[in-house]
């Protein structure tokens, strides 16, 4: 007998965006696939254990084109032409190209940058005559999008309307005001970026966008099309989801004080501590939807052809198969398998970049704050959503002393 679907109206709102771990708890109880209307009029299965939740993020089965769903659907829920949206041989090549320019050698050697510039955002908030501060918009927000300018070689002058694309175009559209302000922060960002490549065929850099121009293999060059779409969402994606790892990661450490304390006291668990941060409340809840290419089988359930798939990282990263007591926070915890980053062929690219920062910024916070405290009830904290698959908190008040 058929299980009935769960409504979609479930993963959405407010209980659940301020806590979806009891839910998918629940779920992962009675099963690790679950039919759910999602989005409405869509066949899809929400998978909710690790093992089989880590085992579909690389099936070839899975496919990342909307071309094949069963039923139409907007190409922005694959974020359009970019890397999450496209399967081998188109992802191969293109991933490969984008490699080349974003090397982990090339990541590293931010490090001292963004060392300075989180010293130079935390001179700001201690040299505040208030005892608290708002540490998204003080401190999480504006590194990773100050890092990704200057990676990209955006002019400093001009990194002030980033920020207002960035704010813009990861906002939930919840009316036609804000639809408007959408399209058109998007046209803005799109002609400024295409102005950028042009100045960079001319006057080469070493930056990002000059390497992206530069790559190639053989013959095989980023076209116009694919150079902006991967701008767009190394900015915007990449930016979104390290604000979230930095936010997140913070809340967790304030929440559980003797993890706090031993991080402070012992600066060289950091390494660790990220991956045990991102596996405990990462940034992207959700993996980006995947397609049954062929009717197929996932831990005993049947999905038909052209049916959608969702992974739920967070949950798969709260099994207790996989993670002993997987509801606390241990950074010394090892062998630690997290999904956070995807798992396969999609693979986070900017997982390096996210790593450093994240070392980085918690590391040089609890360092200039070793008292830091939580402001606020954590009941009344705000959380949100980018897209349906971010998640991470609106504001994070905090004591620094």
């Amino acid at each position: 007998m058929a299980r009935q679907s769960l409504p979609g109206e479930l993963f959405f709102g407010r209980a659940f965006t301020q806590d979806p771990y009891a839910r998918y708890a629940t779920l992962r109880d009675s099963g690790p696939i679950h039919p759910i209307e999602f989005p409405p009029g869509v066949r899809a299965f929400l998978v909710v254990d690790h093992e089989h939740g880590r085992a579909a993020l690389a099936d070839p089965r899975l496919s990342k084109n909307p071309e094949h769903s069963a039923v139409p659907v907007r190409a922005e829920e694959f974020f359009g032409g970019t890397m999450l949206g496209l399967d081998p041989p188109d992802h191969t090549r293109l991933r490969g190209l984008v490699a080349k320019a974003f090397t982990p050698r090339r990541v590293e050697a931010l490090r001292p940058r963004v060392r300075q510039i989180a010293d130079d955002l935390l001179d700001a908030i201690a040299g505040r005559d208030a005892d608290e501060a708002d540490l998204i918009d003080a401190f999480a927000f504006p590194l990773p999008i100050t890092v990704i300018c200057e990676l990209l070689g955006v002019p400093a002058a001009d990194r002030a309307a980033f920020r207002e694309w960035t704010a813009i175009l990861t906002v939930p559209v919840a009316s036609r005001e804000m639809a408007a302000r959408r399209r058109a922060a998007a046209i803005a960002f799109n002609d400024y970026v295409r102005g950028v490549f042009a100045e960079r065929r001319r006057r080469p850099r070493d930056d990002l966008i000059s390497a992206l121009l530069a790559a190639r293999d053989g013959a095989a060059r980023l076209s116009d099309g694919e150079l902006l779409n991967t701008v767009t969402l190394l900015l915007i994606a990449g930016h979104e989801t390290t604000v979230n790892l930095i936010g997140n990661g913070v809340l967790a450490l304030l929440s559980f004080p003797a993890q706090r304390k031993l991080l402070t006291a012992r600066p060289e668990l950091l390494p660790g501590a990220i991956e045990e941060l991102l596996r405990y409340d990462g940034p992207v809840e959700r993996a980006s939807q995947r397609i049954a290419l062929e009717d197929m089988e996932i831990a005993g359930t049947s999905i038909p052809k052209g049916s959608w798939v969702h992974i739920s990282l967070g949950a798969a990263d709260r099994d207790p198969a996989a993670f002993a007591d997987p509801d606390s926070l241990d950074l010394t915890r090892r062998d630690n398998r997290h999904v956070a980053f995807g798992h396969g062929p999609h693979y986070c690219l900017g997982a390096p970049l996210a790593r450093l920062e994240g070392q980085v910024a918690i590391g040089a916070l609890l360092a200039r704050f070793p008292e830091l405290a939580l402001a606020a009830a954590p009941d009344t904290l705000t959380w949100k959503r980018t897209g349906s698959i971010v998640r991470g908190l609106a504001t994070l008040p905090v004591r620094l002393r």
